[in-house]
């Protein structure tokens, strides 16, 4: 039976991407377009035009959960000896991915990327790149299907040794109809003890954003995805019976900055980084 999984080792199996309607937005092009990438059309422009016009800070927001992946990332290998990377709503490929930062620290890490964007898997192969000592897999899975997730990602993942589970600025695309938190339940109860949880999550009820929640609400609007903001509180509860890693759940540009520009970078996202008992 054919893997669902893409692995750096089989790099290309035969498979075809799916066709892109570009005549749509997808939110992983307009983040791509907000992140100054070559990866978008059109639509995609249009709609993260309209909400840079809301929110003029929307570009300065998603550098700086991208500066957030590459500090949280680098905690994990450097500092908590993480090895394992579980990296669910990926994104576009960009600098800095996940398997990058971790295996610049840490060669013989493995990564396994899960998305379900159509554009995100026609350019999978960009975050098939390993070290000779690692690994990396792409997974064409819903963020919502553990099961399938987990299945196929043991096939590159050993889920007796600890893991760090990414969850950047995706849970907000889960609406509260669809249980994000047991989503993030079934997915820590699938990891050991010292198993790390990412999250970046769109904010609501943060001040000095103003337009953010316009933005977002605009967002819902214009995409096929609707855009569910969630307060510090709502987030915090994701991280329920685990160990919060100082500072806690805090804006992504105040978790642990690298620099003082890092620190004063305009962001509407809240970030935390958890471990499991």
């Amino acid at each position: 039976m054919t893997s669902s999984m893409w692995r750096s080792t089989v790099p290309d199996d035969g498979r075809e991407p799916p066709e892109i309607d570009t005549s749509v937005a997808h939110v992983a092009r307009v983040y791509d377009y907000w992140l100054g990438g070559k990866d978008h059309f059109a639509a995609d422009r249009e709609v993260g035009d309209e909400a840079i016009r809301i929110y003029p800070d929307m570009r300065s927001s998603v550098r700086a959960n991208r500066a957030f992946l590459r500090r949280s990332v680098g905690y994990l290998a450097a500092e908590a000896g993480i090895r394992q990377f579980l990296d669910i709503g990926t994104g576009l490929p960009s600098a800095n991915n996940t398997h990058e930062v971790a295996q610049a620290i840490a060669p013989e890490s493995r990564v396994v990327y899960v998305d379900n964007d159509p554009i995100v898997l026609a350019h999978a192969r960009a975050l098939l790149t390993s070290s000779p000592e690692g690994a990396t897999g792409y997974l064409d899975a819903d963020a919502r299907d553990t099961g399938k997730i987990l299945t196929a990602a043991g096939e590159l993942l050993d889920f007796r040794k600890p893991v760090g589970v990414m969850l950047l600025a995706i849970l907000q695309l889960i609406p509260d109809d669809d249980d994000p938190y047991r989503l993030v339940v079934q997915l820590m109860e699938a990891v050991p003890p010292g198993s790390f949880l990412v999250i970046t999550h769109v904010a609501g009820g943060m001040e000095q954003t103003p337009g953010a929640l316009e933005a977002a609400a605009r967002l819902s609007q214009l995409l096929p995805q609707r855009v569910s903001p969630r307060s510090q509180a709502q987030v915090a509860t994701f991280f329920d019976g685990l160990e919060l890693v100082e500072p806690g759940v805090v804006p992504v540009q105040q978790w642990r900055p690298a620099s003082a520009e890092e620190a004063a970078a305009r962001a509407a996202l809240w970030g935390g980084v958890g471990r499991k008992p």
